[in-house]
């Protein structure tokens, strides 16, 4: 509630002009009137009736003058900026209310060296002039009345089209807490001058979503093989079952075993159909990759940023077994344990990146309910899963199961005493993530999480299973 009325407060102090620059300027030019102009007669005054006055009383008024100047030309300078950028502020003003400027905004992600994804934003100000000596920059808000850091829009957009309007263009990357989904609630545009004394604001109607992709962790991890086929594109080593026996019925045809003729059908409609028999195939086409978010703990578990940062590592996790296993010559199949509303246009790669990241801790659907034992091939379990559930579902399972098993408490692995040094320097975390852990070494979570890490680990090594702890 507190947060929520913090961000509130700090939504609408956006729409003040007036800065912290302001009151500091304001209090440098006091500062040097009173020095110039009221205490320096004062001691000239003071020189002059002293014996050893020197050389200084002969150029004291020449540095005087020239002090005046210098203060007279930088409070110009300002008041020429905050001129120009409030006629560019009026002049925006206008053209919105006339329906000709907007502010359009365009997402997209980069990977760095192969990991590390990174959000930018492209956004243009159609419309807008720069103030002179002055700035244009954007922020906007999202979920809740989260603020985003403001981007600058300094660049003319070049006009390919000669009916397209003039436009203020920039880039700045987005620095995002958590891999997930967001939902644009808004944006503001400010008209700043050169020293930012004054930011006057104009709020735009922008909405849409965007997301944090999950990044690549180093990783071996365990090899795994489709457990069905549906098309026989790629050969493997080891047989596999293919649907038949009990699930699919045709005419009976002359040559037909007369054993499998299901004669109840017969009894019903007169009909006389046989089962389908199993056959082994040495092909495989789909790998079904599944990835549980489910967790039965209590909410007290789930709240505040333990909870969140464990999720980013979570998904980091998942993204970095889906993209190896990607890399395979049969297609991998990713089933959600989630409902989430995606565009139909999406490739498969994106499409499981954006499931990814919209995906969150979730208590609806169990293992039994989610986990199809005859098809899936990948599971990846955490630390909030259940153990009991977790053993029920690999009662009998065999070595062409694989689990990838995610061991959250190792979100916050860190070099305790390095840490601690520099926080006896006064050195602030930078981060969430760096402020949790100094408070994970004594968390009450940290050791039920341990004991849950255990019992999981027991669970797998007692089952047939290959599994994997992952690192």
């Amino acid at each position: 509630m507190w947060k929520l009325l913090r961000r509130r407060i700090l939504y609408y102090f956006q729409f003040v002009p007036i800065t912290r620059n302001t009151l500091l300027c304001g209090l440098a030019v006091w500062v040097l009137y009173r020095i110039v102009y009221d205490r320096a007669p004062q001691q000239a005054q003071a020189i002059e009736s002293a014996e050893d006055a020197g050389t200084w009383s002969a150029f004291q008024p020449f540095v005087l003058l020239m002090a005046k100047m210098a203060l007279l030309l930088v409070l110009l300078l300002a008041a020429l900026s905050v001129f120009s950028a409030m006629l560019a502020w009026l002049r925006f003003l206008w053209l919105r209310h006339r329906q000709r400027a907007s502010l359009q905004l365009q997402f997209s992600t980069e990977t760095k060296q192969g990991h590390s994804n990174r959000v930018f934003l492209n956004a243009a100000l159609e419309g807008a002039f720069r103030p002179l000596l002055g700035f244009v920059r954007g922020r906007l808000f999202y979920d809740d009345f989260r603020l985003s850091d403001k981007f600058s829009l300094l660049s003319r957009r070049r006009r390919a089209d000669p009916q397209m309007r003039p436009a203020l263009a920039g880039r700045s990357r987005l620095m995002l807490p958590d891999i997930r989904e967001y939902q644009l609630q808004g944006g503001f545009v400010f008209f700043e001058d050169m020293l930012r004394l004054f930011s006057f604001p104009v709020a735009q109607p922008v909405s849409g979503s965007f997301y944090q992709p999950p990044v690549l962790c180093e990783a071996e991890l365990l090899d795994a093989a489709p457990r069905k086929t549906e098309t026989t594109d790629v050969r493997i080593n080891q047989m596999r079952r293919v649907e038949g026996d009990y699930l699919n019925y045709k005419d009976f045809e002359s040559g037909d075993d007369v054993r499998r003729i299901v004669w109840k059908v017969y009894a019903k409609s007169g009909d006389l159909v046989v089962r389908v028999p199993e056959r082994f195939e040495p092909y495989a086409s789909h790998l079904y990759f599944y990835a549980s978010f489910h967790t039965a703990l209590h909410e007290a578990w789930l709240s505040g940023g333990f909870a969140a940062e464990m999720l980013n590592f979570y998904k980091n996790s998942i993204w970095t077994v889906y993209e190896a296993l990607a890399r395979k010559e049969w297609r991998i199949r990713f089933v959600p344990d989630q409902k989430l509303h995606l565009p139909e246009d999406l490739e498969e790669r994106e499409r499981v990146g954006r499931i990814i990241s919209g995906s969150s801790w979730q208590k609806d659907k169990d293992l039994a309910s989610y986990f199809n034992t005859r098809t899936g091939t990948v599971l990846v379990v955490s630390s909030l899963s259940d153990p009991k559930e977790l053993a029920q579902l690999l009662e009998g399972a065999d070595a062409g199961l694989v689990i990838y098993f995610v061991k959250l408490s190792r979100t916050f692995r860190h070099f305790a005493a390095w840490s601690w040094f520099k926080r006896l320097l006064f050195l602030p975390p930078k981060d969430r993530l760096s402020r949790l852990k100094d408070r994970w070494t004594f968390s009450p979570l940290r050791s039920r999480m341990h004991r849950r890490e255990r019992e999981i680990q027991t669970v797998l090594s007692k089952s047939g299973a290959s599994w994997q702890v992952l690192r």
